[in-house]
């Protein structure tokens, strides 16, 4: 009896205790966000209550588990598996719990700051933070794990001995990896570019969505996504449209036929801006810029105050401005002076017309007389 009764004590004493001190932790945890609902931590340490419990039961079983004398048979295989399940629910409790407060940190970084730039910069250096702290402890939460097997110990000392080898070996396989690694990190506290930032790259129009340590994910204007390693905005030139203040100035250029009323094209322009309201009021010009024996060149300036506003600001001074001259000032479009492919001909049918209009008759050679 007794050896019935003893696993079930200790395991379900376990489970018991640690569903108790779960449900005890979760309580201070909300009572802690009722005093202060502003801050983010209490409510985000409250979601890692799986890993938490995770790890009470995993080392109250490891730590009671010799006094069970449960399968004893497997003895060793069944304490070598608790103590993996400890190491791995810790890291996961330890990551959880750096995430939560590099969160809450910048919640309240967020809160308290305006410049929508800074807090874009803060915003990519927490993520990359948090990515490195996840992959500090994986790793080390993996090499704890095989020390847990004789085998790699003993192999510890043979590994030590190639270690300088091997880091030399790796160190080439891994020369792109690493490369953009480092360059993870040089873009985020390097401040080049940010999540949201608006970019150019390869022709490519669009915004940085996602950074992580080895990739950047640009998200186009049409919802595709391009995927490119790190590297490459720390070895090539690229357009940040978002750099400094997200204010910018676009152009929207008209060929025109010479007679096109200028002024009231100002005036139109203005009337259009004022009922745009992506338009932010800075600024606005309409001049000629360039002619051509047919045409001329005019350009509008506008102002907005990010690219996505610049980009509804310029479609709809195009759109609004044609449609008015088509309707207001028709001669104003670019017309395209035609000439007949033939010159018109005489009652004979190979008459010419001589410079002034008049018909002149065809050139006819002159016959040489006989005797």
């Amino acid at each position: 009896m007794e050896n019935v009764l003893r696993p079930v004590i200790v395991v379900g004493g376990s489970v018991v205790l640690t569903l108790v001190l779960g449900w005890v932790t979760d309580l201070l945890l909300r009572k802690a966000h009722q005093r202060d609902p502003e801050t983010p931590l209490w409510q985000l340490l409250r979601r890692g209550r799986v890993p938490y419990q995770l790890v009470l039961c995993a080392g109250l079983l490891r730590g009671s588990y010799d006094q069970a004398q449960l399968i004893e048979a497997h003895r060793v295989g069944v304490g070598r598996a608790l103590t993996l399940v400890l190491i791995g629910s810790t890291a996961w409790t330890v990551i959880h719990i750096a995430s939560a407060v590099v969160e809450a940190s910048y919640s309240r970084y967020a809160r308290a700051h305006h410049d929508q730039a800074r807090v874009r910069r803060v915003r990519t250096q927490v993520s990359l933070i948090t990515r490195v702290v996840a992959a500090v402890v994986g790793v080390v939460a993996v090499a704890a794990m095989l020390l847990t097997f004789p085998a790699m110990r003993a192999a510890g000392a043979s590994l030590l001995a190639s270690a300088g080898i091997l880091g030399i070996v790796a160190g080439v396989a891994a020369q792109s990896t690493l490369g953009n690694l480092f360059a993870g990190l040089q873009i985020a506290f390097g401040d080049m570019v940010r999540l949201g930032d608006t970019v150019v790259v390869d022709g490519e129009w669009g915004t940085i969505e996602e950074i992580t340590l080895t990739f950047l994910t640009v998200r186009t204007w049409d919802e595709r996504r391009i995927t490119m390693p790190v590297s490459y905005f720390t070895s090539k030139p690229f357009e940040n449209w978002s750099r400094g203040s997200p204010q910018m100035s676009g152009t929207v250029f008209f060929h025109l036929d010479h007679s096109a009323p200028l002024g009231e094209m100002r005036d139109k322009l203005r009337d259009i801006l004022r009922e745009c309201p992506a338009w932010d009021g800075r600024d606005y010009t309409l001049a000629v810029t360039d002619t051509t024996p047919s045409t001329m060149e005019v350009r509008a300036l506008v102002t907005a105050k990010d690219a996505s506003d610049i980009w509804t600001v310029r479609v709809t001074v195009r759109e609004q401005m044609i449609r008015w001259l088509a309707e207001e000032h028709p001669y104003a479009l670019p017309r395209v002076n035609t000439a007949d492919a033939a010159l018109p001909v005489n009652g004979n049918g190979n008459g010419q017309l001589s410079p002034d209009g008049a018909a002149r008759r065809p050139f006819q050679p002159r016959r040489a007389g006989r005797g």
